[in-house]
């Protein structure tokens, strides 16, 4: 394909089909710009006769067109994984940063805000790719290139709405070397990038996935604090995803003086009606592409301490290395565990991820409609779990529309937060069976989806 022919097919079966995840990869190589859309980011191509042809690498790349994993994962760790759930593993381990300040900033452990802090100040690393609430604006979010101990710690917490972070690939410097967190799609896009010999992905020498579960189209926000009385004209001045104590709660301020705090366990609500289309047909939870994966360690012994901890996999000998320094050097404490422990952490989103996203794609071209083709099939899935996300799946058709999301801006956040959180323990609970049975021995086929490389 052209230029022009790779553009018209990107807008055409990708992003006019809703599959487009906003990671930025395409603008990269193909000239254009990342801009915020109403569902979250997407691309505005900009024509560059200038620019080197990459159509062949853009295809082969783009999570929302679907990459092959199982070629991916040949060509990353030279196997397929021994686990589908968690993906390829050194170690596995829950713990925290020791420096109080990074541990309290970061959205659970600090562990991320640590490990770039570290990468920096040891020489591992020029430059850090990261995520900053607040740019260009406070409701939005934005990728930076952080130099420093000070603007790492900046872009520490979470950001729950999408956020490109390749498109930066075409601003990065000859020579220089640099980290980047991201999100799994965004990891895998990359890693393919690498594995083809585009020049600026080779210069990034570490990835620090996050674990992704769910993300949020930018509309929640006004949608909850229209739910509190807020006027779309009171503009916010900051916003926090995950202030104080972990878990932490949402903190909007306003030009009117105004602070509104909701508990995490709280504003979830908002996910069945705000939920973005990528979210949900996304395979990959625990950042399987990346050097270093990270997210809260969510566990009865954790919570009930109350300061935040994380669960952390190191998938490369050499981010291995690291972490082995900054435990030996007091920078992180660490605790192993096994890979069934931190399959039990987060059982509920593995299930589903792995098993309602292939589901969720299923139906989709079942109905005629465009979805990610992974180039892998699970060999089976009982049929009690493709009646649970029925369930799901109605929930979100109900909810992931415009008239459900006004009426929900008459509901008090007092009322549906704790209704919605007490609802939510007791489907889990009910549905645990059978989101759990087979789980563990999930196994995958692998399909040529006409992308392996």
């Amino acid at each position: 394909m052209s230029k022009a022919e790779i553009r018209e097919y990107l807008e055409k079966e990708v992003i006019a089909r809703n599959n487009c995840v906003g990671c930025g990869m395409c603008v990269a190589l193909l000239g254009g710009t990342m801009i915020h859309g109403e569902t979250g980011m997407l691309p505005n191509f900009i024509p560059d006769l200038q620019q080197t042809d990459h159509s062949n690498i853009v295809r082969l790349a783009c999570p929302g067109h679907g990459i092959h994993y199982p070629s991916l994962y040949r060509k990353h760790y030279e196997r397929l994984p021994d686990s589908w759930l968690l993906g390829h593993t050194k170690k596995i381990r829950t713990g925290y940063a020791l420096n109080e300040t990074v541990r309290r900033n970061g959205a659970s452990g600090g562990v991320t805000t640590a490990v770039l802090c570290y990468l920096l100040e040891s020489k591992y690393i020029d430059a850090a790719i990261v995520v900053q609430q607040g740019t260009p604006s406070p409701e939005k979010a934005s990728v930076v290139i952080a130099h420093s101990r000070d603007e790492v710690l900046a872009s520490a917490q979470s950001v729950y709405i999408p956020v490109s972070t390749l498109d930066i690939l075409s601003k990065l410097k000859s020579g220089v070397r640099y980290a980047i967190t991201c999100l799994p799609e965004q990891a895998a896009s990359l890693r393919v990038l690498q594995h083809l010999g585009y020049g600026p992905a080779k210069q990034i020498k570490y990835v620090l996935g996050l674990y992704t579960g769910t993300e949020l189209e930018p509309a929640a926000i006004r949608c909850l604090l229209r739910s509190h009385g807020i006027r779309n004209d009171d503009k916010i001045t900051s916003l926090k995803w995950r202030a104080g104590e972990w878990p932490g709660y949402l903190e909007v301020k306003l030009a009117s003086g105004q602070i509104i705090k909701s508990k995490k366990v709280y504003y979830n609500f908002l996910i069945p009606f705000f939920v973005t289309q990528s979210s949900l047909q996304s395979i990959d939870f625990s950042n399987e592409f990346s050097d270093l994966s990270i997210g809260d360690a969510w566990s009865p012994k954790f919570e009930s301490v109350g300061a935040g901890f994380s669960v952390v996999i190191t998938r490369s000998d050499g981010m291995e290395s690291i972490v082995r320094e900054m435990i030996n050097n007091n920078y992180l404490t660490l605790e192993d565990i096994s890979q069934d422990r931190a399959s039990e952490m987060h059982g509920h989103m593995l299930d589903f991820k792995k098993r309602g996203g292939f589901i969720r794609n299923k139906w989709r071209q079942s109905l005629g409609l465009k979805s990610p083709d992974y180039g892998i099939v699970p060999l089976h899935i009982p049929l009690s779990r493709y009646l649970v996300e029925g369930i799901i799946s109605g929930l979100f058709v109900v909810c992931r529309n415009s008239f459900s999301r006004k009426l929900l801006e008459f509901i008090p956040e007092s009322i549906i937060g704790p209704l919605f959180n007490r609802l939510r323990l007791m489907w889990k609970s009910a549905s645990k069976p059978t989101k759990r049975k087979g789980l563990g021995g999930l196994d995958f086929v692998e399909d040529d989806n006409g992308r392996l490389f």
